[in-house]
């Protein structure tokens, strides 16, 4: 029996105001494969395994939903383009869900209540290890809001010097509780986190989980470079780090 995929919710599109939760294995696999790049029906076809008219009928139902859309190939207009139309908010893990360490009151209290942190740090702390203990995924949730938190900070930050820059951001960093920041410049800036707020007491699961703070360079850095920025967490507590590292370069705008 094959493992079942995690349920993966995206946003209405236009205006409308809601989500669209999709459960179904061969809409997945198209939406995961859509999420990487645009694909055309051959292609969808050939990766799926699937008939050409089984991918048809799901596709027309992505489209009707709103979740993905076509445009026409440039070259041969016999052909459609497939793309998402919708933004990818997260996912759910439907298997069962198993009590983990990190939620438990005599965890919160010994490690964040009785060393007298902020009510905020418990608070996030719980809610996120609540959400990996459900299976619940808000990973590009949390990393959009960090990209708009960097934007929103860049000016009080911004120096045109970008060694100035990154020490006024290790200084934002401990004034507002979120870890020790040390940095190193080269053709990729490389930022080191210490006693990072995010993902300090979070479960050892092997993945990176500091989405939140990846955002927020994210945002800092496009708006440092006018340029869009790859954002990389290489290291981090969660994946058995005693740090998180964070390789952010800019990426070159490519000409049509």
């Amino acid at each position: 029996m094959s493992e079942q995929k995690p349920i993966q919710i995206f946003s209405n599109s236009d205006e409308n105001i809601g989500v669209n939760v999709i459960k179904s294995p061969v809409k997945l696999t198209i939406l995961e494969m859509l999420r990487d790049r645009d694909m055309e029906f051959d292609e969808i076809v050939s990766n799926t395994g699937k008939s050409k008219s089984t991918v048809s009928v799901h596709l027309k139902s992505l489209r009707e939903s709103g979740i993905i859309s076509y445009k026409v190939h440039p070259v041969d207009n016999r052909k459609k383009i497939f793309y998402l139309n919708s933004k990818y908010i997260g996912s759910v893990d439907v298997s069962e869900p198993k009590e983990i360490e990190e939620t438990s009151a005599d965890y919160l209290i010994k490690n964040i209540v009785e060393e007298d942190a902020e009510f905020s740090t418990l608070l996030f702390h719980t809610l996120k290890a609540m959400l990996i203990q459900e299976g619940i995924n808000i990973d590009p949730i949390l990393q959009s809001t960090g990209n708009s938190i960097g934007r929103s900070i860049f000016d009080i930050l911004y120096d045109d010097d970008l060694d100035v820059f990154l020490s006024n951001l290790a200084d934002f960093w401990q004034r507002k509780g979120l870890g020790n920041l040390t940095y190193k410049v080269g053709q990729i800036i490389k930022i080191t986190t210490t006693d990072c707020f995010e993902c300090g007491l979070l479960p050892k699961t092997g993945k990176p989980a500091c989405f939140l703070d990846t955002g927020i360079l994210e945002g800092l850095f496009t708006e440092f470079f006018k340029l869009p920025v790859s954002v990389i967490e290489t290291q981090c507590y969660t994946m058995g780090d005693e740090k998180c590292v964070f390789e952010i370069e800019p990426m070159a705008i490519k000409s049509n």
